[in-house]
């Protein structure tokens, strides 16, 4: 399979799985639709954040099909290409493991209270930002890291202020939203 070949695979596919998405799992598994109206109140729905991302998805895949489309040459994934993959797999899921485990650790260790654990202090303050400012700056700062073949420490600002104004655009505007993963704890 050509390079040419294979972008234009990567890109379908990518597209393919965000339209599924957004026609099969966004409808079935969210509680309620992009925006709700409730007691004449505009409301963020359960499947806004979703929504957005899968647009974005949408978008890459058809940016690499294009892209592919418009270049020639003919390689197959050289082992530079899969260490790379590696290190994206990696660090995606360091993010994860780092964005799910670091408030129930810290509220574990911190041992506010009999009976009280994360679950109960998800959405409040510093708990709810823990994992997401964890999880997020590492991801951050590791994509800058990967892509500059070093480590600095301003990597890791960027990583933070990234998350910081995320946090900004998508907790403070809105009393229900819970940052990831508070939702699923």
């Amino acid at each position: 399979m050509s390079l040419k070949q294979a972008n234009i695979v990567f890109g379908g596919l990518a597209l393919l799985a965000a339209i599924l998405a957004l026609l099969l799992w966004l409808p079935n598994d969210t509680g309620s639709a992009m925006i709700v109206h409730v007691r004449g109140r505009v409301k963020i729905g359960d499947a806004l954040a979703p929504a957005v991302a899968l647009a974005i998805l949408v978008a890459a895949g058809l940016l690499i099909m294009v892209e592919a489309l418009k270049q020639g040459g003919s390689a197959l994934p050289s082992g530079d290409n899969i260490r790379f993959c590696a290190v994206l797999f990696l660090l995606f899921s360091g993010a994860i493991v780092l964005m799910r485990w670091t408030g129930p650790l810290a509220v574990w260790l911190a041992g506010p209270g009999e009976g009280i654990g994360y679950r109960e202090l998800r959405d409040s303050v510093p708990w709810k930002y823990l994992g997401f400012m964890t999880g997020g700056t590492f991801l951050v700062a590791g994509l800058i890291s990967l892509a500059e073949w070093r480590i600095t420490w301003k990597a890791v600002m960027i990583g933070l202020a990234a998350t910081i104004l995320l946090i900004l655009l998508y907790d403070l505007p809105f009393d229900d939203l819970l940052l990831p993963p508070n939702g699923d704890v």
